[in-house]
């Protein structure tokens, strides 16, 4: 018969330890000095066990059958109640001294291996910025929803709505490294992503799609104060809509078809091969040759080229930085370009990543005014953009396929965007007048 509240609290000590037994294998163990115990016998794995469930009457009766119920659904799946039992205490007290930056850090150092190392970098410069100065120093197990709700509130208020989507995806992922390794029982961050605020419409890489507003653009850089090199960095990113980060750092070795001791010869093999460890792939592929993106560059990067070959030739990058040769330009040199000319005509409204947007909005546009629609894959090509499933070999066979058609299509865009601006020489004429 199971015992009674009755039973349990007349229960007194004899000569001998005394079992009260209440079913299921759960019994109340009365010591000789009186001391009442929860446990429950049990077998697992052929051998006979004990498991002990707290002191009566901190541990009251139904919270032992409760116990003694969840211990026997362990069972029946196979595992040790006694041990699990124990892996929960050592999880409980691993989780005391876990501090969500020790946590945050691990796993850091779990993912690092996988990206590149920019981008490990950026990852940890948000959690040191955004993160770790309100939540860095707190146990892990005690960071619930609106702790983290309140920390994303703040990168949101200075503007940054993306960061603070980017962020929650960090926090996510140290979360469910943390919930595999026992310190949390839940995730926090599930559901957190609707209380965020939208992305302002048009707010994420706002860019210019018109051909008349974009050569606008470019007129109003030439005639700006900048320096020659950014003014044809600018140039050159809208005529082959390579990202802004390959742009800065390109070497001269890397442009081949090009005779730079005679100005006018004609170069129609002209091409800009980026390695594959420079473009933005997984990190397996990034030391694959076969994912080495090809840039043609038509008439007018060749003549743009050469005007820069006259200011940087002599050093290895393209576009070295105004304090040392060494060190590439700027990431924010041309953007801030886009900033301040015109009086801030051009702030919010387009950014240097926005010629890769204008790029595949006006070149699709064309290739289906022109029946071309199979130019769709060659223009996402051109941008670098790697059909899903497509191996290194595959890639590198379409890149040699389509080499003729994408130089057609380079000619077709360069002639579009640079119709009317001033020959790239003249820029440094102009600089050399003022």
């Amino acid at each position: 018969m199971p015992l009674t509240v009755v039973e349990i609290r007349n229960a007194r000590p004899g000569e001998k330890p005394q079992k009260l037994a209440d079913g299921k294998g759960l019994y109340l163990f009365v010591t000789t000095k009186g001391a009442k115990s929860w446990r429950m016998k049990y077998r697992h794995a052929d051998k006979e066990k004990v498991l002990t469930f707290g002191q009566y009457p901190e541990v009251s009766l139904a919270e032992a059958r409760d116990r003694r119920d969840a211990a026997r659904a362990v069972l029946r799946s196979g595992k040790d109640p006694a041990v699990e039992a124990d892996r929960e205490r050592r999880a409980a007290i691993a989780a005391i001294g876990a501090t969500f930056r020790t946590s945050a850090l691990a796993w850091h150092e779990d993912e690092r291996p996988r990206w590149s190392p920019r981008h490990a970098q950026v990852v940890l410069n948000a959690l040191e910025r955004d993160v770790f100065p309100d939540l860095g120093k707190l146990p892990v197990a005690d960071i619930d929803g609106p702790l983290i709700l309140k920390a994303l509130r703040k990168i949101e208020k200075r503007g940054s709505i993306e960061t603070a989507k980017r962020v929650l995806g960090y926090l996510s992922a140290i979360f469910i490294r943390a919930k595999g390794e026992h310190l949390v029982s839940v995730n926090p961050t599930l559901d957190l992503i609707d209380a965020l605020k939208p992305t302002p419409k048009g707010a994420k890489q706002p860019a210019l799609t018109t051909l008349p507003e974009l050569l606008a653009l470019q007129q109003v850089v030439d005639r700006s104060t900048s320096n020659p090199t950014t003014k044809l960095a600018s140039r050159l990113l809208a005529m082959t809509a390579v990202r802004v980060g390959v742009l800065r750092t390109a070497e001269w070795d890397e442009i081949s078809g090009i005779d730079w001791t005679d100005a006018h010869s004609p170069a129609p093999a002209a091409l800009w091969r980026i390695s594959a460890e420079r473009m933005k792939l997984e990190v397996e592929d990034k030391g694959d040759e076969a994912f080495d993106h090809d840039v043609p560059l038509p008439d007018q990067a060749v003549r743009a080229l050469r005007a820069l070959h006259r200011l940087t030739g002599r050093g290895r990058l393209i576009f070295p930085g105004g304090l040392a040769a060494r060190v590439p330009m700027s990431d924010a040199a041309i953007s801030t370009l886009y900033k301040r000319m015109a009086g801030g005509r051009y702030k919010g409204r387009h950014v240097p990543h926005g010629w890769r947007s204008a790029f595949s909005t006006i070149m699709n546009e064309w290739a289906m005014e022109h029946g071309r629609e199979g130019d769709r894959l060659l223009i996402d090509l051109m941008l670098a953009h790697r059909p899903k499933g497509v191996s290194g070999s595959e890639f590198a066979y379409m890149r040699a396929k389509f080499a003729a058609r994408r130089r057609t299509l380079a000619e077709t865009w360069a002639a579009m965007i640079t119709e009317g601006l001033d020959d790239p020489h003249d820029l440094l004429r102009d600089q050399a007048a003022r």
